[in-house]
C-alpha cells in the first residue's frame, strides 16, 4: 500500500536538495514571477481549470518555471529517506489516456485507458487527451530523472476499492545506500494551451524545453544519424542465431548481392565473441554453447573475435586472418557494402567480463561478480528468459571508472579490423546492477560517458545503433551520442513461443510497439523498426512498415532464403533505400485508441516525403498485452476485417514540409489497389476495408494548378509505383508556366505515375522524348524509367 504522505514545506527539511543545473527550483508559492495554467484547488488538480486529478495529498508541490507557463514540475517529501518510494500522485477518472510502459525489462508498448487502475507498472510517457466540449486541453505527464533518482507511474497499489482510480509515483535509486525523502521534480506536467491543440508539438515541445533546463541529453534534431539509415542492410541474427561464420556472412552478402538487392550495411549480431561458461576453463571459448539462451550466463574472455572467425583466411592476402580479413574482403568484393556493424553488450557480455581473466589476460579489465536484482516494479514486468538467466547467474562488471577501458578494448580492436560501427545491446542490465555502485542512474551515466567517449574516438561520434534501451534511463542520460534506436521489441519469426497463431499477431504487437514508441523515443533517437525476414507469412506487412518508417531498412533472411520481388520494393540496385524525410508516427484518431485488441481500431501511421505525403493503414488486431497475465497473448476474437477513413489531414503537414503545407486538393495513389482517387478538399475522406494482418500504402500529393497558354494546368507528382515507398522517388518538382512544363526529380526506376489534369504534348527524359501513356479515367501520365537518377519533363 502507498504511504499516506504527511504535509510537509519543501523548503523546510533536513535531508539534501537535489539540484538540477545546479539551482534550486522555485516553486509555486515563491516565485512572483512565474506562473503556471496548473494550479491546485484544495486537493483537486487543475489545468486552465479543468479537474485532472483529485485527491492530490498535501504534501506535492507544484513548483512553476520562468518563462514556461504551460508546464510545471512536481515534488514531494516524505517523512522517511529511503531509496524507493511509491506514493499516491491523485486520482485520475473518466480523462482517456495513452501511455508508453514497459512490459518487459527492456521493451515497451502502448497503453490507454479512462482511470487510474488502467494505469501499468513502468509507465515512463501519459498523454491526457483532450476534450473538445470543454476545451480541456492535451496534458502531458513525464516522470523524470532527478539526481540519482528515476521515477515511474504506476497503478496504486491500495487494497481498497475506492483507492483504485489512484496513480501511484515510484521514484527509486536502485540501491540501499543512496536514500532521499525529498524531491522537488520527479515529475514533468506540460498542457497544450488553449490555442495549440496538437498532441505532436505538445511532445516535441515539452522535450526541447527539459533538455535545455536539464542538459543531461541531446535531442534528435541536434544528432545525425549514422548513414547506415539510407541503406538496406542485412542483419545475421535471424540467419545464423549464435552459429554465424565468417563463410556464413561471406554467402549471406553474396546471395543478397546476386539477387540484385545489395546491402549497403550489414549487422554481425551475437555469436562472434569470444565468451565462455563458468563451468568452463577460461582459456577455452564456450563454442558449444550455441543454442538460444545458452549465451545469457556466458562472460567474455576476449575482446578479440572467437575462433571461428580468427581462423578466417583472406581471400586475396593469405597472411591476413581474422575478423579484419574478413572485413576487408567484404569490402573489396561487394562494392555496395560501405557499412560493418558489430554486436556487444553494454556490460561486454550477457554475463560480463569473467572475473578471473585480468591475471590471465592483462589487456582485459578487472571485473567484480554482481548479483543483478530486480526492483518491485520491475518483477511486473513480462517474464523473461534473458533476465532470469541473467538473475541466476549475475554479471561480471567492471567498475565504472574502469568502464573506459572496456569499451576503449572492445572498439579499437574492432575499429582497427574496419568495422564501422557498433549494435549496443543489452543496455538496461544496469537497473539490475546498481547497489554497490551509487544506483542505477548513477552506474548508467558512469558507463554511458565511458561508452560516448570511446564512440567519438573510433567511431566518429555516432556509429550506434541501441537495442534493448527502452526506458528513461537512457532517454535522459545515454543520448548524447546515441542517435538511433530501436522502438519495438525484437521480430518474431516463425518460431514464436509454440503458438500456431503467432506467426501473425505477433507482427501486430511489433507494428503497435514501434509506431506508438516513436511519439515518444523519436525525440531521443531516430526510430529503428528492426530487421524481418522477407520470406515470412508477414513479409509484406513488415516490409510495408519499414518502408515509410523513415528508419534503416534491413532483413535478417537465412542464406538463400529471400523473396527478390518483394525485396525490390525496398530497395535500389546500388544498396540504397527510398526513406521517408521523417519517422513514421500514429495519426492522430487513432493515438488514443487500442489497435491490438479493441476489435475496431486500424493502426494507421503518417510520414513525409520531400514533395507527397505517406498514410500506411494496417489490421493488427488479434493479441497484446494481458494485465492481469501480465504477458502478451493471442485475442483472436478481435482479429477481424475492419474498415477506417483516411484523409490528408492524416498527415502533419506542418510539423516537417516546407513544400506542401498550404495545399487544398490533392491526388491519392494506392498502393495495393493500384487505384488514383482525387480530393478537393483536405478533409475529404476515403474510406477503407482490411483483412487481419493485410496493409494499404496511400501516397497524398498536392496538386498544385498552373496557367500554361492562359488555360490551367493541375498537376500532382506521385512516384515509381513499383516501391513501397512510392513518392520518395520523387525529390524535386518545378514548375515553368511560361515555357509550359513540369520537371521532376526522380530516384530510382520502374514504372513512373503522376497526375495531370489534361494528356502532356510530350515526355523527355534526360532530355530524350520518350514514349508515354495517358489514362484519360483516373487522369495519370505512365512512363518507364530505368535505374538511375532521372530528370523528366512533362510538357503541356
Amino acid at each position: 500500500m502507498a504511504p499516506t504522505l504527511k504535509r510537509s514545506s519543501l523548503e523546510n527539511h533536513d535531508d539534501h536538495q537535489i539540484l538540477q543545473n545546479g539551482h534550486h527550483q522555485h516553486d509555486q508559492s515563491s516565485s512572483s514571477s512565474s506562473s503556471t495554467v496548473f494550479t491546485m484547488d484544495g486537493s483537486d488538480l487543475l489545468v486552465n481549470d479543468h479537474l485532472i486529478l483529485s485527491e492530490v495529498p498535501s504534501n506535492f508541490k507544484l513548483t512553476t518555471i520562468p518563462h514556461q507557463n504551460q508546464g510545471c514540475f512536481v515534488g514531494f517529501r516524505s517523512t522517511e529517506s529511503k531509496s524507493r518510494h511509491v506514493a499516491h500522485l491523485g486520482k485520475l477518472k473518466n480523462i482517456r489516456f495513452m501511455s508508453i510502459f514497459c512490459f518487459k525489462v527492456w521493451w515497451s508498448t502502448l497503453w490507454v485507458g479512462n482511470r487510474g487502475s488502467d494505469v501499468q507498472y513502468e509507465t515512463q510517457f501519459m498523454i491526457l487527451n483532450k476534450c473538445d466540449q470543454t476545451n480541456r486541453p492535451f496534458v502531458l505527464l513525464i516522470p523524470l530523472i532527478e539526481g540519482p533518482f528515476r521515477s515511474s507511474l504506476q497503478p496504486s497499489q491500495s487494497d481498497h476499492d475506492d483507492d483504485d482510480d489512484h496513480i501511484d509515483i515510484c521514484v527509486e535509486s536502485g540501491s540501499n545506500r543512496v536514500t532521499s525523502s525529498v524531491f522537488q521534480s520527479c515529475l514533468y506536467m506540460q498542457s497544450s494551451g488553449n490555442n495549440s491543440h496538437c498532441p505532436f508539438e505538445l511532445v516535441k515541445g515539452a522535450f526541447a524545453f527539459l533538455r535545455n533546463h536539464f542538459g543531461t541529453f541531446k535531442l534528435l534534431s541536434e544528432k545525425a544519424p549514422p548513414d547506415i539509415v539510407d541503406k538496406f542492410g542485412w542483419c545475421t541474427w535471424d540467419a545464423f542465431y549464435l552459429k554465424v561464420t565468417p563463410q556464413g556472412v561471406w554467402d549471406g552478402v553474396s546471395t543478397l548481392a546476386k539477387g540484385g538487392c545489395p546491402p549497403g550495411f550489414i549487422i554481425i549480431d551475437d555469436g562472434w565473441k569470444s565468451m565462455c561458461h563458468d563451468d568452463d576453463d577460461p582459456m577455452t571459448e564456450s563454442m558449444g554453447r550455441n543454442l538460444g539462451g545458452q549465451q545469457v550466463p556466458c562472460r567474455l574472455t576476449n575482446f578479440l573475435e572467437n575462433q571461428n572467425f580468427r581462423s578466417y583466411i583472406s581471400k586475396t592476402s593469405p597472411n591476413v586472418k581474422g575478423l579484419g580479413a574478413l572485413v576487408k574482403d567484404l569490402k573489396e568484393e561487394f562494392r555496395a557494402l560501405d557499412r560493418v556493424y558489430a554486436w556487444h553488450a553494454f556490460c561486454g557480455f550477457w554475463g560480463g567480463i569473467r572475473p578471473v581473466l585480468h591475471p590471465i589476460h592483462p589487456n582485459m579489465p578487472e571485473s567484480t561478480m554482481v548479483n543483478a536484482v530486480l526492483s518491485p516494479s520491475l518483477t511486473m514486468t513480462m517474464q523473461d528468459s534473458a533476465v532470469d538467466g541473467i538473475v541466476k547467474s549475475g554479471v561480471g562488471l567492471v567498475p565504472p571508472e574502469k568502464a573506459h577501458q572496456m569499451f576503449d578494448g572492445l572498439h579499437s580492436h574492432l575499429s582497427i579490423s574496419g568495422v564501422d560501427g557498433v549494435k549496443l545491446d543489452v543496455i538496461h542490465v544496469m537497473e539490475m546492477l546498481g547497489e554497490e555502485y551509487g544506483g542505477r542512474v548513477e552506474l548508467a551515466r558512469a558507463y554511458f560517458k565511458a561508452f560516448n567517449g570511446s564512440v567519438k574516438k573510433w567511431f566518429g561520434g555516432n556509429g550506434v545503433m541501441a537495442s534493448m534501451q527502452q526506458c528513461n534511463d537512457f532517454m535522459f542520460i545515454g543520448t548524447e551520442c546515441i542517435s538511433l534506436g530501436r522502438v519495438g521489441d525484437d521480430f518474431w519469426s516463425l518460431e514464436t513461443q509454440s503458438d500456431p497463431n503467432g506467426a501473425y499477431w505477433l507482427q501486430g504487437c511489433h507494428m503497435v510497439h514501434c509506431a506508438y514508441n516513436s511519439l515518444w523515443m523519436g525525440n531521443f533517437i531516430h526510430p529503428d523498426w528492426d530487421m524481418f525476414m522477407s520470406v515470412h507469412p508477414c513479409a509484406a506487412f513488415h516490409a510495408a512498415s519499414r518502408a515509410i518508417s523513415g528508419g534503416p531498412i534491413y532483413v535478417s533472411d537465412a542464406v538463400g532464403k529471400h523473396d527478390f520481388e518483394l525485396l525490390k520494393r525496398l530497395v535500389l540496385p546500388d544498396g540504397s533505400v527510398l526513406r521517408c524525410e521523417g519517422y513514421a508516427l500514429p495519426t492522430r484518431d487513432c493515438l488514443f485508441e487500442d489497435p491490438l485488441h479493441d476489435g475496431k481500431t486500424l493502426l494507421k501511421i503518417w510520414n513525409l516525403n520531400k514533395y507527397t505525403g505517406v498514410i500506411g493503414a494496417f489490421n493488427c488486431q488479434g493479441g497484446g498485452w494481458d494485465p492481469k497475465a501480465r504477458t502478451n497473448k493471442s485475442a483472436p476474437q478481435f482479429s477481424l476485417p475492419l474498415t477506417t477513413t483516411l484523409s490528408p489531414t492524416n498527415v502533419e503537414w506542418k510539423l516537417h514540409s516546407k513544400n506542401i503545407n498550404e495545399a487544398q486538393a490533392f491526388a491519392v495513389y494506392m498502393f495495393q489497389a493500384k487505384t488514383l482517387t482525387l480530393l478537393h478538399e483536405p478533409t475529404q475522406i476515403i474510406q477503407l476495408s482490411l483483412d487481419p494482418f493485410t496493409f494499404e500504402l496511400l501516397t497524398v500529393s498536392p496538386i498544385k494548378t498552373f496557367f500554361v497558354n492562359k488555360r490551367l494546368v493541375s498537376f500532382a507528382p506521385i512516384g515509381l509505383v513499383n516501391m513501397f515507398n512510392t513518392g520518395g522517388a520523387v525529390q524535386s518538382v518545378s514548375f515553368d508556366g511560361e515555357m509550359g512544363f513540369v520537371k521532376v526529380s526522380v530516384r530510382g526506376g520502374g514504372e513512373m505515375r503522376v497526375f495531370a489534369s489534361e494528356k502532356p504534348k510530350g515526355c523527355r527524359v534526360d532530355g530524350e522524348e520518350v514514349e508515354f501513356s495517358y489514362d484519360d479515367g483516373e487522369r495519370m501520365v505512365v512512363i518507364h524509367l530505368d535505374w538511375c537518377n532521372s530528370s523528366v519533363d512533362y510538357l503541356f
